[in-house]
């Protein structure tokens, strides 16, 4: 474990693989820690410098006050790329962090030479609903929001599962603060615009079950990208790379030699 002080923030990070292997960089969702991406690690092709992160208000990374703008979490991944010396990465980025990853691929095309966008979209959700959210939390804490998060997460069988708990545990032991800024920061973005202006080798991963960024969402933001390509996982939904490890892990394999990665 490390931490990157990044003036204004510090990020937890942490890096596994071959240090002079192509570099490939893991982005969580809101709610999750660098956690979110154990099952997959032993199943990705050897060679690779495989680089974890915990956003800033999450997981063993410090919790600035909310609200948090888009700009402040791109601008958290660039500084920590940049602190690593980390250049032509592939950077696969889940949910929110596949908005962070859209933002970053626009401002520094020097460091990411290609994009995973799992579970996202250019867009996600309105204002409103987020308010109401941000509310909610306020009120009654990240518990207030737990089951019907987990609801929207995973499939229902995955649901009816023990694993499940971990991962309710794990959203509702985020900083509140870290939770707030981060919604905030989803909230005001709107990203159509400049992910169309994108060039460059994408793969877009949504999950069949899905029910905060349904594959419609997912392939209406990755075809805003000339050249992409998007695959669908079944039996899964939010959080494909928990409820299909190895799944996620042959499409992730299959495109990193594709583009030339590895």
């Amino acid at each position: 474990m490390h931490i990157a002080d990044l003036k204004d923030v510090r990020i937890h990070y942490r890096i596994d693989g071959d240090d002079a292997g192509a570099p490939i960089v893991f982005a969580n969702s809101l709610g999750t820690d660098m956690r979110l991406w154990d099952p997959i690690l032993p199943l990705l092709p050897k060679g690779l410098r495989i680089i974890r992160y915990d956003k800033r208000g999450h997981g063993l990374s410090s919790a600035p006050s909310a609200p948090y703008s888009m700009g402040n979490l791109v601008r958290d991944a660039e500084q920590l790329l940049d602190y690593l010396e980390v250049k032509d990465c592939v950077f696969v980025g889940l949910s929110v962090s596949g908005m962070i990853a859209q933002g970053l691929a626009v401002k520094r095309m020097d460091q990411i030479r290609a994009l995973v966008l799992s579970n996202t979209a250019a867009k996600i959700g309105t204002p409103k609903m987020w308010q109401q959210r941000m509310d909610a939390v306020r009120t009654g804490g990240i518990e207030a929001l737990a089951d019907a998060t987990m609801d929207r997460w995973f499939s229902k069988s995955f649901r009816a599962s023990a694993e499940m708990t971990l991962w309710r545990n794990m959203m509702v032991r985020q900083p509140v603060e870290g939770y707030l800024g981060c919604c905030a920061a989803i909230s005001g973005t709107d990203f159509y615009t400049p992910t169309s202006g994108l060039r460059l080798p994408t793969l877009g991963i949504a999950g069949s079950e899905d029910g905060s960024t349904p594959p419609d969402l997912v392939r209406e933001t990755v075809d805003l990208i000339p050249g992409s390509r998007f695959a669908l996982i079944r039996k899964a939904g939010h959080l494909p790379c928990v409820e299909r490890p190895q799944d996620f892990a042959q499409l992730i394999g299959d495109f990193l030699t594709e583009i030339g990665h590895i």
